[in-house]
């Protein structure tokens, strides 16, 4: 019967790097499973290609790709502070095994559906607390000292993964649980196949995989790991909410008598907030000013649109006056300070389309929040003054 060993790694650790050498010495495995999947073995080997910034550009899932570059820096910078580069345990791993004549599997889920999946499933709290979070480990606010060898520890991580549930239940299931299920998957389709297995994987993973591999009937259809998760448009829902109370709001005042300039200033500050709240965290992001004009231009007119964002203009004019290249991603991968990044102009292109989404929408609950007292008017009066003028009005343009 097949044989399969878990060596459970800190991706900086340098006592990581020695458990997976002396592991692969003292199990002398058929074959090396590592928890990589194609493009970081590319990057990690040097051999990635960068994709083309147009094509960044039309994706438009700014917000994703930014959390997936601040996680990879803060991986990055605990390892520039105990002197391991982020990965070199898997490097280690392949470099021994080609260097015994072992062959070596890469046996991660494709790390664009992991992403996928762990940024539409989770809620926009999960979301809102996760930026919060990783703005204040970029700043440096709460951090504490890193016992980075105990990261292998499995009470340790038993604990630490217990708390990311209570967090983020929602990207916990997809960042961790899941890929439990497909590395499991993947370890027993090697074991039909070869005598010793030895999966090297990060230690959060390896209490759920041995517990798939003990009950392999418990294990989900590999197909419902790699799907796109089905899930209601909540922004697209949310934008016709948004365009729907708007109308209401105006035709309210419209038909409420209050008058002309009242009416007239509603169409204003609602120009005005989502502008300026729009344009401000674009210079926030270090945007150009052009750019923080073209949020302001458009922000009115995308919060009332579900199908497009101020920020996607912003970062087009940013593009074109920064002149980000394919370059940009090899920068964004070795820079060695939050500084640094931002000043890489393929960085500062989603940066400000992030933020420049993030303002217009403040803008938008805002206006609805305080577009009344500022105009100065009593809400229940004006709407119920408004629909009864607008029955009165649709009632007379009937010919019955």
């Amino acid at each position: 019967m097949a044989e399969i060993r878990i060596v459970g790694t800190a991706h900086v650790s340098r006592k990581s790097i020695q458990d997976v050498t002396s592991a692969i010495e003292e199990f002398a495995p058929d074959i090396v499973a590592v928890e990589l999947d194609r493009g970081r073995y590319a990057a990690l080997r040097k051999e990635a290609q960068a994709p083309a910034v147009s094509d960044v550009l039309k994706g438009g899932n700014f917000s994703q790709l930014l959390v997936q570059w601040m996680l990879a820096y803060l991986q990055r910078r605990i390892g520039m502070d105990v002197g391991v580069e982020p990965g070199a345990e898997m490097l280690t791993a392949i470099e021994e095994a080609e260097r015994h004549g072992i062959p070596v599997a890469l046996a991660d889920r494709d790390i664009r559906i992991t992403l996928m999946r762990f940024w539409r499933t989770m809620t926009l709290w999960e979301k809102g607390k996760m930026l919060a979070a990783l703005a204040a480990s970029l700043l440096g606010v709460g951090g504490e000292e890193i016992d980075v060898d105990a990261l292998t520890n499995q009470d340790v991580i038993s604990a630490a993964l217990e708390e990311f549930r209570k967090y983020a239940p929602h990207g916990a299931q997809a960042l961790i649980d899941e890929r439990d299920a497909y590395l499991a998957h993947q370890f027993l389709a090697l074991a039909h196949r070869h005598e010793r297995v030895l999966g090297v994987v990060g230690a959060g993973h390896v209490e759920g995989i041995n517990r798939y591999i003990a009950a392999p009937a418990d294990l989900p259809p590999m197909s419902r790991l790699v799907e796109e998760p089905k899930k209601l448009p909540y922004a697209k829902i949310l934008g016709i909410v948004v365009l729907v109370l708007f109308a209401f709001l105006i035709t309210a005042i419209a038909f409420s008598g209050v008058g002309l300039e009242v009416l007239l200033l509603a169409l204003l500050y609602w120009v005005f907030i989502n502008g300026v709240l729009s344009a401000a965290f674009t210079l926030i992001a270090g945007g150009h000013p052009l750019s923080a004009l073209t949020a302001f231009g458009v922000s009115w007119l995308t919060s009332l649109n579900p199908l497009i964002a101020a920020g996607w203009f912003a970062a087009v004019t940013e593009a074109k006056i920064r002149k980000p290249t394919s370059a940009d991603f090899r920068a964004i991968v070795e820079a060695e300070t939050f500084d640094a990044m931002r000043k890489i102009p393929l960085f500062r292109v989603v940066l400000v389309a992030a933020l420049a989404n993030i303002g217009s929408t403040i803008g938008t609950f805002a206006y609805f929040l305080f577009i009344f007292p500022v105009l100065g008017i009593d809400p229940g009066v004006v709407i119920m003054e408004g629909i009864t003028n607008l029955i009165a009005f649709v009632q007379s343009l009937l010919p019955f």
